[in-house]
């Protein structure tokens, strides 16, 4: 089969051939229709340090995918061959405290699609059955493909109380875009949302953002103030990874405020924690990917309520030997959600 492999430490990815693989006993297999590319994939792609420190090649990319079911391994269950599904891309171990807890998207031992095992930029894939959200048949594949981080969005903007507050999204990315329609959808009194993209601000302003602050030529804090009177916001949704953008916005936020951290830095951050922090009395919340699968119900609850239409996100769909193309894409901000069809 066709697939994108990260062969050797070091930056970029190989088109290549692989290995069709086989499902063991619980997986399944999946002959993938469309597979979508994230903040984290340009990570691996690039190779920057938080790359370095977690993934082993020779590793196949990609973890967001929607796919038909075409092969049921020994004791698969809740699917069969020819539905259409998206995927939970954390596999999790099921014994430790967190999985035993209701809390899986932290497991202790949890297996990444395309980090920790071979993911989606391919042909085809195996899953534990467990991993297949089962879709509406006829669904559009690329739409299908984007629920994974369409579940991150939702976890991020329901992490907390938003609903009639002052809400920042630093980051305005395809998730950060997603979270400002979430956040219309859920009744924040005032969505600030900004990023070094023009293109980007203009999704965000698509899905439902008050204000656009373009970081480049603004200052964030100041614009935070002045749209809240003085006062400052919130909450604030960090989905940028950037550190100074992050710290920027904690002084942007009203004493007591709280921070949810999505974003992935490429490296260290340094925080002023005496002043901006512990003597403000903001709270840092760290989110990582969905709650299993509590979020993924909310997330298709908030599409079939015809409050929150994602397809203006998905800005361009290229073949999958297009990486090289698409991860420069993401790279220059001028791309909203891109998705790979083999």
């Amino acid at each position: 089969m066709h697939s994108v492999v990260k062969e050797t430490p070091g930056p970029g990815a190989r088109f290549a051939q692989s290995p069709v693989p086989k499902p063991g006993s619980g997986d399944i297999l999946i002959r993938v229709l469309a597979t979508s590319i994230c903040g984290t994939d340009l990570h691996v792609y690039n190779w920057d340090e938080w790359a370095q420190h977690r993934v082993r090649p020779p590793r196949i990319m990609g973890h967001e995918c929607a796919g038909e079911v075409v092969e049921l391994g020994e004791g698969a269950r809740g699917v069969k061959v020819g539905d259409l599904v998206s995927i939970e891309t954390h596999v999790t171990c099921g014994v430790c405290r967190a999985c035993r807890t209701g809390q899986g998207h932290i497991c202790e031992a949890v297996s990444i699609l395309g980090v920790d095992r071979d993911g989606t930029f391919a042909d085809y894939l195996t899953i534990p059955a467990k991993n297949a959200w089962v879709d509406p048949p006829g669904m559009d594949p690329a739409l299908a493909s984007i629920q994974e981080p369409f579940g991150n969005a939702v976890h991020t903007v329901f992490s907390g109380e938003v609903t009639g507050l002052r809400v920042a999204v630093v980051g305005a990315g395809p998730i950060g875009s997603m979270a400002v329609g979430v956040l219309r959808a859920a009744g924040a009194a005032k969505i600030l949302a900004t990023d070094l993209s023009p293109s980007r601000l203009e999704l965000a302003r698509i899905m439902g953002a008050d204000v656009l602050v373009h970081a480049a030529s603004e200052d964030l804090t100041l614009r935070m103030r002045e749209e809240s009177e003085g006062e400052g916001f919130d909450v604030v949704l960090e989905m940028s990874g950037s550190g100074r953008a992050l710290a920027q916005a904690i002084r942007g936020l009203r004493n007591g405020g709280r921070v949810a951290l999505l974003g992935l830095p490429p490296r260290e951050v340094s925080l002023n924690l005496g002043d901006d922090i512990i003597m403000r009395g903001i709270t840092l919340q760290g989110i990582t990917g969905r709650r299993m699968f509590e979020d993924w119900y909310l997330a298709r609850s908030l599409q079939e309520s015809g409050r929150l239409d994602l397809l203006p996100l998905i800005t361009h769909r290229l073949p999958l030997d297009g990486v090289d193309e698409a991860m420069r894409l993401l790279e220059s901000g001028d791309a909203g959600k891109i998705v790979l069809i083999p």
